[in-house]
């Protein structure tokens, strides 16, 4: 017996620290993905930051390849932010989303190729390579662009039909309320005259009641007829 109970005792303190173990690596790859999201978008945001000072403060190739990775970064960044919220109301945005990511390989890949180039010291040959750069970044854009604008489009719509459904069936409530009302002031009137006469009947009863006798009073009766055969009445005072 005390074998089983000790046995018992250890396997719950098993379970207890198996469960306290499982907690904190949860929390700690919790805590992993938190830092690891605030480092790519602290890391994110002083390239982007990089990128617009070099496209506004230098010219010829270096500023040109810095802004086709702005113009790049921006547009595919925004419509995956866009797809993502879209989502959230609309299930049929995942075909969209399946595509974006189609998208995003090719953007990645034309992104790590203009980073690349940033470094080449052949100016002279990526001058050359530039407008079939500016193409194929403009596709790209074009087509991220595309999807954006048609999820936020369906989005728009969905948000018009659900406010034309909706002011309809405010309308329909308004004028059910009105009847209502109306129908609802006719009862209280009528109740309130049924009350009314409710409490003027018993006064009129009473009223007729005070009046009858008065009326009796004031009508004198009529003198009983004497008859030959009956006795003369003596006088109430003769003994």
């Amino acid at each position: 017996m005390e074998a089983a109970l000790i046995i018992f005792a250890l396997m719950v303190l098993f379970a207890f620290l198996g469960l306290g173990a499982y907690a904190t690596i949860k929390v700690v790859q919790a805590t992993k993905r938190g830092v690891d999201r605030t480092i790519t978008q602290a890391r994110r945001t002083v390239e982007d930051t990089t990128l617009r000072a070099k496209s506004f403060g230098q010219v010829g190739v270096t500023g040109a390849l810095a802004q086709l990775r702005l113009d790049l970064r921006t547009s595919m960044r925004s419509t995956l932010q866009a797809l993502h919220e879209g989502v959230r109301l609309d299930a049929s945005l995942r075909e969209s989303i399946a595509l974006f990511e189609r998208l995003s390989a090719h953007g990645h890949e034309l992104d790590d190729e203009l980073k690349r180039l940033e470094q080449d010291p052949d100016r002279a040959r990526i001058a050359e390579r530039m407008p079939d750069l500016r193409e194929r970044t403009a596709k790209i854009t074009q087509a991220a662009d595309s999807l954006r604008w048609a999820a936020r489009d369906r989005a728009s719509r969905f948000a018009e039909d659900d406010l034309s459904a909706l002011s309809a069936q405010i309308e329909m409530e308004s004028g059910a309320l009105r009847d209502w009302s109306r129908e609802s002031v006719d009862h209280l009137a009528a109740a309130a005259a049924e009350w009314d006469a409710a409490q003027q009947a018993p006064a009129q009863q009473q009223a007729q009641q005070r009046e009858q006798p008065q009326k009796a009073a004031l009508n004198r009766p009529a003198p009983t007829p004497e008859y030959p055969w009956q006795k003369t009445r003596r006088p109430e005072s003769t003994t």
